[in-house]
């Protein structure tokens, strides 16, 4: 399995450089049609069916500039995926916001490559709930590059996340590919049912297995929250990917109670690919 299309936010956010190099890593390594895609920032709602002509308002000088802000950025894209060798690219200028027409584009692509939100970071902070916004609206994984460290070699040891529900299933179907073609896999459980089968993780080992990925399954019980203990352990093996499954609970309830993702999506330490 290889991803053919992956896609990648485009903009001047001060961590642009680092998602990029992270998504033409990832079209070299699987050969991929690598798109980069730079929104104007104006919701296609403010002139959809709308009837009026904005670029012929007082507004087109504002649309002509940041269509050219946008151009920029892209102009950045190309000239970084150019250097690295990626054969198949293609800059795409959207007029939309980030969060809706990354959300659209999403669609047509096998993985969406973000950053963490960062609100020290003045064009990043512009929508602070980017990552959760395209996971839950976009249908397909996002790849989140967290916004301190550098990874230059991304995947080599990955650590699967995993409780059995269907966004974890999700996020490990979507991982495949890298999993695939990782060094070392290994497979995380917290706080197993007693009542259950006395091996967890036994069968979605046995799964990776009839796609060559051998994994070491690790079964912790942990008083502390799940997504610190994720945290932790990522840190001890060294993993330079986590896999979880994005939202296991209702949207209200992880506002109101927290949660694994929301502890990832806050203070991860290693690139998160998530599923929903």
């Amino acid at each position: 399995m290889s991803y053919k299309t992956i896609l990648v936010h485009v903009d001047h956010s001060r961590h642009a450089e680092g998602r990029i190099k992270a998504a033409v890593q990832l079209a070299l390594a699987h050969d991929a049609h690598l798109v980069g895609t730079a929104m104007t920032g104006l919701s296609r709602f403010a002139y959809a069916d709308s009837g009026i002509d904005l670029a012929a308002t007082i507004l087109a000088a504002e649309l002509d500039a940041l269509e050219a802000h946008a151009q920029a950025a892209l102009d950045r894209f190309e000239a970084i995926a150019a250097a690295a060798g990626v054969v198949s690219v293609e800059r795409r200028l959207v007029s939309d916001d980030a969060a809706g027409g990354l959300a659209l584009q999403a669609r047509y692509a096998d993985l969406v490559v973000l950053s963490q939100a960062d609100r020290d970071d003045p064009v990043a902070r512009v929508v602070s709930d980017l990552p959760e916004y395209v996971m839950l609206n976009g249908g397909r994984p996002v790849l989140i590059m967290p916004y301190a460290g550098s990874f230059p070699v991304l995947g080599s040891h990955p650590l699967v996340a995993w409780d059995g529900s269907i966004e974890a299933t999700r996020a490990l179907g979507a991982a495949l590919p890298m999993l695939e073609g990782a060094r070392k896999v290994t497979l995380a459980v917290f706080n197993p049912d007693d009542a259950g089968r006395r091996d967890p993780g036994a069968d979605i080992a046995l799964y990776l297995a009839r796609h060559g990925i051998n994994c070491e399954v690790v079964c912790q019980r942990t008083p502390i929250g799940i997504g610190d203990s994720l945290l932790s352990l990522a840190a001890d093996l060294r993993s330079d990917l986590i896999v979880m499954g994005g939202y296991g609970h209702s949207r209200f309830r992880e506002l109101l109670l927290g949660g694994v993702s929301a502890t990832l999506l806050k203070t991860m330490t290693a690139p998160v690919l998530m599923a929903h």
